[in-house]
């Protein structure tokens, strides 16, 4: 056992070495990349992670919102539900770069299999699908199943819950561009997230997904609608919001330099 007057030193040693390093830092020169940047905008998000933030335009949260859809005649609603019925709908309203929060639910009782099985579509500017599927211990080909890029690649993993449970995607979609003259400049890509699992990250799409015929990208505007598909089967879909996204934005009004107190010093110049 340390004698007392010992365990005093230790205390003083250790008060000694740590509390300047904690409270007296000194840190030397620093790196100011000498860009201005405009303050991010101040979004209010949802009470939780599915109901929409405020700056949201939100496509589908009750029975009211079938106003914001096109060919909807033939789909109905129960209660804040929305049921798949014939043909597909297309939102009035259009997005580019964009954030896509869909919640769905593959039909009850259970009827077919593969492709025939709680089939629909999520089409990105009405021509970029991921794939709505009952994936739940219902093989297809992977590059078809639930959160797959339609005949481009499978997702990553499959993150199914039991028909009639809801399944969530939250959708981060980077539109393609196009030169002047309609040359693809840069692929349009996504990250997807299904039930909190990642299943696609920033995968760089190899143009549009049809079902008969390789894909291909044709010059098309900015923005485009969401589409939802009509397979003949009665998914349901609630909570559709979308976010369109802007990155930060500033402006280069210096060089780089290093400041140390007051003394700056521009990189060109920095040894």
């Amino acid at each position: 056992m340390l004698h007392r007057r010992c365990l005093a030193s230790v205390a003083l040693s250790l008060a000694t070495l740590t509390v300047p390093a904690l409270c007296s830092p000194t840190f030397g020169e620093e790196y100011l990349n000498g860009i201005t940047w405009q303050a991010p905008p101040i979004v209010t998000p949802g009470a939780t992670a599915a109901d929409p933030p405020s700056d949201a335009t939100v496509l589908f949260g009750s029975s009211d919102d079938v106003k914001n859809w096109k060919n909807i005649s033939n789909w109905t609603t129960d209660g804040d539900d929305l049921v798949a019925g014939k043909g597909a709908i297309t939102s009035k309203e259009e997005f580019g770069d964009c954030q896509v929060h869909v919640e769905w639910s593959a039909p009850v009782p259970v009827k077919g299999n593969g492709q025939g099985r709680g089939n629909s579509g999520i089409f990105l500017m009405g021509r970029y699908e991921i794939q709505v599927l009952d994936s739940y211990e219902n093989e297809t080909y992977h590059d078809g199943q639930a959160g797959a890029i339609y005949k481009q690649t499978p997702p990553a993993a499959n993150a199914m819950r039991p028909p009639g449970e809801w399944n969530t995607y939250d959708i981060f979609w980077t539109a393609p561009r196009f030169t002047e003259s309609g040359e693809l400049e840069s692929p349009a890509a996504i990250t997807a997230v299904h039930n909190g699992v990642l299943i696609l990250n920033h995968f760089e799409l190899k143009g549009d997904t049809p079902y008969n015929r390789p894909p291909e990208y044709k010059a098309h505007a900015p923005k485009g609608p969401i589409t939802i598909q009509d397979h003949g089967n009665p998914v349901r879909f609630r909570n559709i919001w979308v976010r369109e996204f802007q990155p930060a934005t500033g402006e280069q009004t210096r060089e780089p330099y290093l400041r140390d107190g007051k003394k700056e010093t521009p990189i060109s110049e920095a040894e």
